[in-house]
Parts: structure tokens; sequence; C-alpha cells
């Protein structure tokens, strides 16, 4: 097994991960000729989606949501994704990721690799949207 991140971490970043980044890694994790059993073909459905608000961190449900989902088995370890959207091949992709970086195959470092320029890439967002917000900030004074 990848010692780089944990399964619920990788899992999360691969949905987040661009298709083509996602389905070129997966072809290449193909090209050695393992066996890929697909356990559950991508299937389209609706999840409930259910956020946190940020003040009293009291949790709500925003509505439900398109998402697609796959398990596969590669090299008699299994793989699983869930994305928004309906994007068949990605989220066959990235359950195929999974289970690379689940056996510790030659690529999971790969594997490890995207998901850390996916967290990069969300944390520079973050920073540009912050840095967008930070003008209109407003800063009380506390009255003594």
């Amino acid at each position: 097994m990848s010692e780089g991140m944990g399964r619920e971490q990788r899992c999360a970043l691969l949905a987040e991960a661009e298709p083509d980044e996602l389905i070129q890694l997966a072809d290449a994790c193909l090209g050695d000729g393992a066996r890929l059993r697909v356990l559950v073909s991508p299937e389209v459905g609706c999840i409930t989606a259910q956020v946190r608000e940020p003040v009293a961190a009291e949790r709500f449900l925003l509505g439900d949501v398109l998402a697609c989902r796959a398990e596969v088995e590669l090299a008699e370890q299994r793989g699983w994704a869930v994305r928004l959207g309906d994007d068949r091949a990605a989220v066959l992709a990235a359950a195929v990721l999974d289970a690379e970086a689940q056996a510790g195959r030659d690529r999971a470092a790969d594997v490890d690799d995207l998901c850390r320029a996916v967290a990069e890439r969300g944390h520079r967002q973050a920073e540009r949207e912050w840095a967008e917000l930070a003008p209109t900030i407003v800063e009380f004074e506390e009255l003594t």
C-alpha cells in the first residue's frame, strides 16, 4: 500500500483532479497489462450534499447533487471513486488510481504526486480568493 497519504485524503483529491490527468495516469497504470475487473461500472445518481456552517459548526443539508461512482479491482486490490458530475471515464480512472496506490504498485508514487499537485492547486486557488476578499474585510476597534 502507498505510504504517501491516507486513502480518504487521496480519494478526496482524486475527486477534484482534472479528468485528463486522471485518464492519462490510469492508462499508464494499466500499461503493464495488470488485470482490471470493474466491480461497479460507473453509475450516475444524486447524493445529498451536507455542509457545516462555519460559525456555529452546525451541519445542514445543502441539497442533492449529481455524482458518479465506480469500483474496480486491480492486482487483487479494490479501488473506489466518487466524483461530482457525470463523467464516467474520469470516475473509472480515479478508481483505477485508488487501486494502484492501495496495492503499492509501480505508479503509486505518481498517484501521490498527482494528489499533491491537486492539493497545491486548491491551496493556490484559496489564496487567490482570500486575496480578492481581503480589501473588503472590515476591522472593528474595541472600545474600552
